[in-house]
């Protein structure tokens, strides 16, 4: 009866001999898959349903804008209202504020500008942006969209229906009268007449 025990006491001091080691094993590999797959959803479904819908930005709020003064009101009606046909087929549209009186909306490339109107010494229409980034300018012939931050012109020749109009007249004028073509001319030389 001895013998069942002994070897009963040898077999467990094995096994606790083995303990620590087997703990320390890394457990067996799983059985490799087989080469045919299951049916599977594709990659694209299963990122679909797990990636969440990005959302869009909230637009930034509107900026408090003061009450028009009676310059600011006799500016504003000055500006030419629509579309604007500029440099490299760009667009510019512009519209009264919906909702105060006195400021101009401009809009251009998915972005709208809140600009108040200056009329300037030299009779200039200057469209302010009120936060500060932008400056578009209203002269006779042309109009231009500027970036006050970089210091340089997002758009140039901007052209509005009514101040193509007035190019226009103001051309078939000079036509018509040579003396007013010769005024202009003289305004713009720096009146030195070459000798021949």
């Amino acid at each position: 009866m001895q013998l069942p025990s002994l070897r009963g006491s040898a077999a467990a001091l094995i096994l606790c001999a083995a303990l620590p080691v087997l703990a320390h094993t890394p457990p067996p590999k799983p059985a490799a898959k087989p080469a045919v797959k299951a049916a599977t959803p594709t990659k694209t479904a299963k990122t679909a349903k797990a990636a969440p819908a990005k959302k869009t930005p909230a637009p930034p709020p509107e900026p408090v804008l003061a009450d028009a003064n009676e310059a600011q009101l006799a500016a504003a009606e000055r500006a030419y209202l629509g579309e604007y046909a500029c440099e490299f087929k760009q667009t510019v549209h512009i519209e009264k504020h919906p909702k105060v009186a006195g400021y101009i909306n401009v809009g251009w490339q998915k972005q709208t500008f809140t600009m108040k109107p200056v009329l300037s010494s030299t009779g200039a229409l200057r469209l302010e942006d009120v936060t500060g980034r932008t400056l578009m300018i209203q002269i006779a012939n042309k109009s231009m969209l500027l970036d006050t931050k970089i210091g340089q012109r997002l758009l140039d020749d901007c052209i509005h229906p009514e101040q193509a109009r007035l190019m226009a007249e103001a051309k078939a004028a000079q036509i018509n009268d040579p003396e007013a073509e010769a005024a202009a001319a003289a305004r713009s030389s720096l009146g030195i007449t070459p000798s021949k």
